[in-house]
């Protein structure tokens, strides 16, 4: 294997493209707006009162609309277009952390989840496909690595805001109500800034839309009277079921695979705040700073995740780093203080994370390039379905008083999913770059 040229092993992304690289910084704001959202919703809440239980909730129905949202929003977008639907996904996630900062009613943020989930469908069925369609295959574990980083670390620096809180109660006189509301309309505002600087990066940004199928014009042109018109329409049914169940057949099995580790990692995951919160007494103050440092060694960790792919291959890389991470997450069963927990979960949060832009950036590669959008939408719903339904279920066992539990099960679900992973795709290779298909204007090397 050839040796990387000092180029490209002291600079990492420089072969990404210069659009791509903008549109990853320029989603930066909503990043650290979101991570201070998440600790807001999964540490700060059961502070004012409100239970694991409305915690889960919360969070599982903002999954669970982001599943029935999700497929037609990236049909829509492979259709009509990625732009305007990262646009509006973006702008949706301001109104929700203004409604936060003004009332803490169980009904009416449950409801913002609901909206939240509608806004991450709309980003999430179009951000991995834009960067993919802007960067060619050679360059795209570089790419999906650097989003990750950014990502990461920017709403891990949302995180760590809370550990500024004490001093500040102390210098304004403010309650610890009042600084997480000024922060979330803060935030709220910040947050704004993401969407009008993907409108002017894309203004100028045209795509060669997926045509819709000859079967659409001849069943529009058919008469909804003509005799036997329902018969030939449920065969027609039956025969692009075949055609997609055909066509998609790995994007299938790579989706319902992760939706297996989606539904383990439901069960405490998204609840770590909250765990720590009820078990140790931690608040967010605390927490959320844990979280940022994470994201932080999350941030690191992805630099590494394209040598990792490129040195063993995509499959394997990625089965290597979910495994170790799988032994860090049975540890957290058992560990019997604040700290050390905080230190187990940092390094098996690296650790599986590391594998996030590997696998983004794989199955970006297996499959047809005016399906991109589609597929993001695919393997977001069948991962998110599962891990929505098992948050709740993880919020029931946490008010329980079980606060093991759901790391042992998420443990094993994790096992099994990284072995079905190993066995289905260790054999199937990323798709050569092809000339048709989808052409898109992000484009450009620095």
């Amino acid at each position: 294997m050839d040796e990387p040229s000092p180029r490209t092993r002291w600079r990492p992304f420089a072969a990404v493209p210069v659009t791509v690289k903008r549109l990853i910084y320029f989603g930066a704001p909503t990043n650290v707006a979101g991570g201070f959202f998440f600790v807001v919703v999964s540490a700060y809440l059961p502070e004012v009162g409100l239970g694991p239980e409305v915690v889960g909730t919360i969070l599982g129905v903002s999954g669970l609309m982001m599943v029935l949202s999700a497929i037609p929003l990236g049909i829509v977008s492979d259709r009509r277009g990625r732009k305007t639907m990262l646009i509006l996904g973006s702008a949706a996630f301001s109104p929700v952390l203004l409604v936060f900062a003004f009332t803490t009613n169980p009904t009416v943020l449950i409801l913002m989840g609901l909206v939240s989930g509608v806004a991450q469908a709309a980003f999430l069925s179009t951000w991995n496909a834009l960067i993919a369609d802007g960067t060619p295959l050679e360059d795209r574990n570089a790419a999906f690595a650097l989003s990750f980083i950014v990502g990461t670390t920017m709403s891990g620096l949302g995180f760590a805001f809370p550990l500024f809180f004490p001093a500040l109660r102390g210098w304004t006189g403010l309650d610890s109500e009042a600084v997480h509301r000024v922060f979330l309309v803060a935030f709220g505002l910040l947050s704004v800034a993401t969407p009008i600087a993907f409108g002017f990066l894309l203004r100028h940004h045209v795509e060669i839309l997926r045509p819709r199928a000859a079967v659409r014009a001849s069943r529009e042109r058919s008469s909804p009277w003509r005799l036997g018109v329902l018969r030939l329409k449920m065969r027609e049914l039956a025969r692009r079921l075949d055609r997609v169940l055909e066509k998609h057949r790995l994007l299938l099995r790579f989706s319902l695979i992760n939706g297996f580790i989606g539904l383990g990692a439901g069960f405490i995951i998204p609840l770590i705040p909250t765990w720590l919160f009820y078990k140790f007494g931690i608040q967010d103050t605390y927490s959320g700073p844990l979280l940022a440092v994470s994201n932080v060694a999350m941030g690191l960790a992805g630099f590494a995740s394209a040598g990792l792919a490129r040195r063993y291959g995509s499959v394997r890389a990625a089965v290597m780093t979910q495994s170790l991470s799988t032994g860090f997450m049975v540890s957290l069963a058992f560990v019997p203080n604040p700290v050390l927990a905080g230190g187990l979960y940092v390094v098996r949060a690296a650790l599986m994370n590391m594998s996030s832009p590997i696998l983004d950036s794989y199955l970006m590669s297996i499959i047809n390039p005016e399906d991109r959008g589609f597929a993001s939408a695919v393997n977001s719903i069948i991962w998110r379905l599962p891990n929505s339904i098992s948050t709740v279920a993880g919020g029931v066992i946490l008010a329980a008083g079980l606060y093991d539990l759901p790391f042992l099960i998420a443990a094993s679900f994790y096992a099994v999913g990284i072995t079905s992973f190993y066995a289905a795709f260790r054999g199937v290779r990323a798709r050569p770059a092809a000339g048709a298909g989808r052409q898109s204007s992000i484009s450009g090397r620095e």
